[in-house]
């Protein structure tokens, strides 16, 4: 069977022209992308910068960072903070602490596990991160500041006394802060780079 398609000068513009606005809000969504990231970017190399230094920083209107400020911070911004710096604050120490779930219960059990834990870390404000995860037969870390190896010890010794029953094999990673090798500050402005 033939079949013969008859398209007119104007059914055919009217695709072509279809065609390449499909193609032009594909490329102003990728644009918008990336100046929504590039912005991202920015605020994380420094987040006390102007909206109007932005503006200039990523050749867009002020008024279109402050959008897309505001959407940011809604929507990506758990909290604006300062990294300041430990040593002068008193701190000596930065304590990287892992730990193993003896077994694991049933829902419910677990349920109150995991409340526990969080009430326990939430009396702490010198811990900094708490997780579950994997890696080195360990399924918990916290990473903790402490003034000295005193009141590290005091740390350890509650952490084992009041979750002991629960977790097991506690092993940690100490960080003098100010001594030592620093290969690079804790800072979360290099993100930056790998947005």
């Amino acid at each position: 069977m033939n079949y013969c398609w008859k398209i007119t000068i104007f059914e055919l513009s009217l695709f072509i022209m279809h065609q390449t606005f499909k193609s032009l809000a594909i490329i102003i969504f990728i644009m918008k992308q990336q100046k929504f990231l590039r912005l991202v970017s920015e605020m994380l190399k420094n987040s006390k910068k102007s909206d109007r230094e932005l503006a200039g920083i990523l050749g867009v209107s002020q008024p279109t960072v402050s959008r897309t400020r505001a959407r940011i911070e809604k929507e990506y911004i758990k909290t604006y903070t300062i990294i300041p710096d430990f040593k002068k604050l008193g701190y000596q120490i930065m304590a990287f602490t892992t730990a193993k779930t003896k077994t694991y219960p049933e829902t419910s059990t677990l349920e109150k596990v995991i409340e526990k834990s969080k009430n326990w870390v939430a009396k702490r404000p010198n811990v900094i991160f708490a997780a579950d995860g994997e890696g080195f037969g360990k399924d918990l870390i916290i990473m903790s500041l402490h003034k000295d190896y005193s009141a590290y010890t005091a740390f350890i010794r509650l952490f084992a006394m009041d979750l002991g029953n629960s977790l097991d094999n506690f092993e940690s990673f100490l960080v003098s802060i100010g001594s030592g090798y620093t290969l690079r500050d804790f800072d979360l402005k290099y993100l930056a780079e790998d947005i």
